[in-house]
């Protein structure tokens, strides 16, 4: 596994010869697996509002932009740290610190988010993973699907203009827990569940190869590409982008979480392979 300090970014991950993440492409989208804090999604007029002020907090916040020092290291484990500085307060006035936890486990990586809050006020956050990962997987020409533990609602929102969630929502071809994954179904937006029902799902290449994720208290999961380009965003998210014409305070905004000053707040993802045979 090879990781960007700028960001904390996984730049590679590989179980035996087969690499899971896709390799970043400016022409497409210069990421692989960007942290997102202090918020998910876009917000309204990239602001955010605190004790009546606004701040150019934009789109997944700053954390990819930024720095991390390496705080501890070893063959199969790393932790990262991003303190608040002069920068990220003009943005976001609170006293953070984000640690970003990687734990290789035999053909998994365990990734872990926690959020401090080093202030003396409650601190609002929502964070997020947005890993890349191959599709096709394993280059696999059957169909994929994305099979979740739990059945799901077969609506999700409507994403407006400007990546605001309206109020609408939109049916998809859900049967159940299973999500058949085309280039047609993708193209259109990100596929967001909020609240779900299920701990966990699957992303299956239909050839005997998954790509299993658990999720530890994140409460939302998405699905985001841009086909033709190979790959499919699994992300778990703590909030999501503002609704369409929200102009409250940042503590305001639906599931914002609301960390007491001196607590420290823990957030978990597990993904591994699952092969047959």
């Amino acid at each position: 596994m090879r990781l960007a300090l700028r960001g904390a970014e996984p730049l590679s991950w590989s179980v035996g010869a087969l690499d899971l993440l896709w390799q970043a492409d400016a022409a497409v989208w210069a990421q692989t697996a960007p942290i997102l804090f202090p918020v998910v999604g876009w917000t309204r007029e990239g602001q955010v509002r605190h004790r009546g002020r606004a701040y150019p907090l934009g789109l997944h916040g700053f954390a990819a932009r930024k720095d991390f020092a390496v705080v501890e290291q070893g063959g199969d484990f790393a932790r990262l740290r991003l303190d608040a500085d002069t920068e990220t307060r003009a943005l976001y006035p609170f006293d953070f610190r984000l640690e970003a936890v990687y734990r290789l486990e035999e053909e998994a990586l365990v990734w872990t988010l926690e959020a401090s809050n080093l202030g003396s006020e409650p601190m609002p956050y929502a964070l997020g993973l947005h890993p890349g990962f191959r599709w096709p997987l394993a280059d696999a020409a059957t169909a994929h699907t994305f099979v979740f533990d739990a059945p799901e609602r077969q609506q999700v929102p409507v994403i407006a203009p400007g990546g605001l969630f309206s109020p609408e929502s939109r049916s998809i071809p859900l049967d159940g827990r299973r999500l058949a994954i085309t280039s047609e179904l993708m193209a259109q937006e990100a596929l967001c569940f909020l609240d779900i029902a299920s701990r966990g799902a699957v992303f299956d290449n239909g050839a005997g190869l998954r790509l299993r994720v658990d999720l530890e208290d994140f409460p939302h999961l998405a699905l985001w590409a841009r086909p033709p380009a190979p790959f499919l965003c699994i992300e778990a998210w703590t909030g999501h982008g503002d609704p369409v014409g929200f102009a409250g305070e940042l503590s305001d905004k639906p599931s914002m979480r609301l960390l007491a000053p001196g607590a420290t707040a823990r957030h978990c993802a597990r993904f591994s392979l699952e092969m047959d045979g």
